[in-house]
């Protein structure tokens, strides 16, 4: 529903507020592929209302569901996950299952990789003033 859109609208933009990184969690059911496309836009034009670009705030891709492959999936390949999300921001991707586990801790370790080198970046520049 349209009001369910406003309220994850609102609840995004509250997140964002002071934010050090973003995890765009995509899920990769092909029923959901538009839906993932119009997040990432929206992750993009929020991010913007706050000052930030999608471009260089640390961002790291997850593609969910990965557990849920077989021969007649339902699933979208990753190389069709990174051209919709990834082509042109380029920035690294972890293939996950929240339910089974897998590729949380991998994506954990590589949005604090990013957070970490971009807060030193930035006291460094304050340092040279």
């Amino acid at each position: 529903s349209d009001l369910g859109q406003v309220h994850y609208d609102a609840t995004r933009k509250l997140v964002l507020k002071g934010v050090d990184g973003v995890v765009f969690v995509a899920d990769s059911l092909k029923v959901q592929r538009k839906k993932n496309i119009e997040s990432l836009i929206n992750l993009a034009k929020n991010l913007a209302e706050k000052r930030l670009s999608i471009r260089t705030v640390p961002l790291v891709i997850q593609y969910n569901k990965r557990d849920l492959g077989g021969t007649d999936s339902e699933l979208l390949p990753v190389e069709i996950l990174e051209k919709d999300l990834n082509s042109m921001l380029k920035v690294p991707t972890v293939e996950a299952s929240a339910l089974k586990g897998f590729g949380v801790f991998e994506t954990l370790r590589e949005i604090s990789k990013l957070v970490v080198k971009d807060v030193s970046r930035k006291v460094l520049s304050m340092d040279r003033r």
